[in-house]
C-alpha cells in the first residue's frame, strides 16, 4: 500500500508518497507528471517516514544543507533508476549538465549514453528535491528541463547560493 499526505512549503504544496519504508515521491503541486508512476491501491494517511521528510524540507528550505536523507525508493526502469543514483550525488549548492551525467553514465556502463535520454529519465524522477533533478542545468549553463517549472528551477538553486548556473568543467562526484 501506498500513503500520500500533502505538505505545505515556501515555494508551494508537495505531495509525499511512501510504502512505509521508503519515500516512493515527492511532487510539487501542478508539476509534470505528478503523482507518476502511483501503483494501485493508495491511501491518504501518516507515516513515521513522512515526519523524517518535513523534518528534511524544514532545513532545506530554511537555506541549510540537511545531514541526513531519510530512505527514498523511486519505481522506475534500471536505467532511470541509474540516473536517479547519479543525481544523488550531485552536491548541494552544485549543478552539472546531462552532457555531464551521460558521461558518467557511459563509463559506468561502457554503453554509450545520450544527453537526451538522460534527460528524459531526469525529468521522470518521481522524488523531487531529495533526488536533486534541479542540480541539472544545459551545456552551456542554462536552466532547462525541470518539471516543476522553470521560475521554481531558480528559486532552488538560490536557495542553495548556486551564483553561477554553469556547469563545472569536471565534476569528479559522478565518477566515485
Amino acid at each position: 500500500m501506498i500513503y500520500l499526505t500533502t505538505y505545505p512549503t515556501p515555494v508551494g504544496r508537495v505531495t509525499l508518497a511512501g510504502d512505509g519504508n521508503r519515500l516512493t515521491g515527492l511532487w510539487f503541486e501542478g508539476q509534470r507528471h505528478f503523482a507518476s508512476p502511483l501503483p494501485d491501491p493508495v491511501a491518504y494517511g501518516e507515516l513515521p517516514l513522512f515526519d523524517d521528510v518535513r523534518r528534511w524540507l524544514t532545513v532545506y528550505f530554511a537555506g541549510h544543507r540537511p545531514d541526513f536523507m531519510p530512505p527514498v525508493g523511486p519505481t522506475g526502469t534500471p536505467f532511470r533508476r541509474a540516473v536517479w543514483k547519479l543525481l544523488g550525488r550531485i552536491p548541494y549548492g552544485t549543478v552539472v549538465s546531462y552532457g555531464q551525467l551521460a558521461e558518467a553514465l557511459t563509463r559506468t556502463t561502457g554503453t554509450r549514453v545520450s544527453p537526451r535520454a538522460v534527460g528524459n529519465a531526469v525529468g521522470h524522477n518521481p522524488v523531487s528535491l531529495l533526488i536533486p533533478c534541479h542540480r541539472v542545468v544545459g551545456s552551456d549553463g542554462s536552466l532547462t528541463g525541470y518539471a516543476g517549472g522553470l521560475p521554481l528551477k531558480a528559486r532552488l538553486l538560490a536557495l542553495e547560493g548556486v551564483t553561477s548556473t554553469l556547469p563545472p568543467a569536471e565534476a569528479p562526484f559522478l565518477f566515485d
